[in-house]
């Protein structure tokens, strides 16, 4: 029996057009929706898909203010059992605040005699692109990790967890005790959709408010602009025949012809 937890995030759907944030630090996303990124999608494919061939559970969890229920219920409704909602301002914490408090529910529900066997998050997050809390996470809780697990298939035997990932060569083949951290890339496994009892059920599931402990310190991310092209001149070296003395000329200007 393997008891997953699975991390997800609230983030801007990049599939429409990309607005950036007010400081040019983050991705705004009030004008294309939001959703969970796809890494996650598959995060929460491969942990149904664990819980259900072991006997086990999955709870999905988020950071992130009451809005993020929705990407909560969204897993729910493919297959979670549970879901917990960290109560924060997500773009208040960076990766290692992020990791921290996921470390701290995790060593909670050990401390209640609910472990997390295996715990999954995307290999990064669509708006900031950070790659750090899947490594972060299990250096917190002296756990090994697979890292960037792609076009993986995974499976559980006991207490070892064997992950199979192929990125663009040879299958590399990862074999870790549990409880373990595995950090996914979209690929590999199809996410599925929701049916109608599992929106119901998902609709009326109960969702865990949990406060964090201490103040984040924040992502120290700066804010980055692009700078207009250099302006360029035009010239029109005439028309027809005519242009053709003042081509040559050009030509040599350039070293083309001699």
């Amino acid at each position: 029996m393997t008891d997953v937890l699975v991390c997800v995030k609230r983030v801007p759907d990049t599939s429409g057009e990309v607005v950036l944030s007010a400081d040019g630090s983050g991705v705004d996303g009030r004008y294309a929706g939001w959703t969970m990124s796809s890494h996650e999608e598959c995060a929460v494919e491969m942990a149904v898909t664990i819980a259900g061939d072991t006997g086990g559970s999955v709870t999905v969890l988020t950071l992130g203010d009451d809005d993020s229920v929705e990407q909560l219920r969204a897993a729910l409704a493919v297959g979670a059992d549970e879901a917990v909602r960290i109560d924060a301002a997500a773009d208040d914490y960076g990766p290692a605040d992020v990791a921290a408090a996921i470390a701290e529910v995790v060593r909670a529900r050990e401390g209640e005699g609910r472990p997390f066997d295996l715990v999954l998050v995307g290999n990064d997050a669509a708006d900031t692109g950070d790659h750090q809390v899947g490594i972060r996470l299990a250096h917190l809780l002296e756990r090994p990790v697979v890292a960037g697990a792609q076009n993986a298939a995974v499976a559980v035997s006991g207490d070892r967890l064997e992950v199979r990932s192929s990125v663009s060569g040879p299958t590399e083949v990862f074999d870790v005790p549990l409880p373990a951290v595995l950090t996914v890339w979209e690929g590999g496994v199809e996410p599925r959709y929701p049916n109608i009892s599992g929106r119901m059920r998902a609709k009326k599931a109960r969702v865990e408010v949990l406060e964090p402990s201490g103040a984040p310190q924040g992502s120290g991310r700066l804010g980055l602009r692009v700078l207009p092209p250099p302006a360029s001149d035009v010239e029109v070296l005439g028309e027809g025949k005519a242009a053709a003395p003042r081509l040559v000329d050009v030509l040599r200007e350039l070293g083309v012809v001699r």
